[in-house]
């Protein structure tokens, strides 16, 4: 597990932290997207055993984000970083039809979790670089979002290697820090950019 702290490229300074934690099964591309958060560029990363932790900054918001191993081994460990998270960003493999009702199983599983009762939730439909991917329309109906009443969402589209949607997803998130519950906020720290009023969109307590 490493930490650092960095200022994110569209940021300025730190303010208060929020939690966040990045799931989804192996090979979706989560450590991809924690350093292209952190660095802006693409490094070259294995299977996460355990997890990654980075401090980023964006838009004077400071999250700590919590990168964990996808591999079906580690799922059932998952709940032992809940605690205090604000945020939920799950990364979808949008090449990987096989696996979406894994996925789908894993998101209500955790939507219905006790520490995870207000967690706003972003999805990010990866590899849209790929041939013969799915939508994220297409990975929103799957996956029933529409369904989803007791937590903020948005879907966005993204390609992890060239960081293309990476940071709409984060401003989606920096604008749900005002209206998360205050005993949330002063309990926990986490974060993202976009906010798009489409059918990609949970429209419950948006702004």
């Amino acid at each position: 597990m490493t930490e650092e702290q960095q200022t994110h490229p569209c940021s300025e300074k730190l303010a208060l932290e929020h939690k966040v934690i990045i799931v989804g099964l192996d090979n979706a591309g989560k450590t991809t997207i924690l350093y292209q958060f952190l660095m802006n560029e693409v490094v070259h990363t294995s299977p996460t055993i355990g997890s990654n932790v980075e401090e980023i900054v964006v838009k004077n918001t400071h999250f700590l984000m919590w990168d964990i191993g996808g591999q079906e081994s580690l799922r059932s460990s998952w709940n032992t970083y809940y605690s205090n998270t604000e945020f939920i960003i799950l990364v979808v493999d949008s090449i990987d039809r096989e696996r979406l009702s894994i996925t789908k199983e894993e998101l209500y599983r955790m939507l219905a979790h006790e520490d995870l009762r207000k967690a706003a939730v972003l999805i990010f439909a990866n590899k849209q670089d790929m041939k013969g991917c799915m939508t994220a329309a297409e990975i929103s109906t799957y996956l029933t979002l529409s369904s989803i009443k007791d937590h903020p969402w948005h879907i966005q589209s993204c390609c992890a290697l060239t960081g293309e949607g990476l940071c709409q997803g984060l401003e989606w998130m920096t604008s749900r820090i005002g209206v998360l519950p205050l005993y949330v906020r002063e309990a926990s720290l986490p974060l993202l950019l976009y906010i798009s009023m489409s059918p990609l969109d949970g429209r419950r307590g948006s702004v």
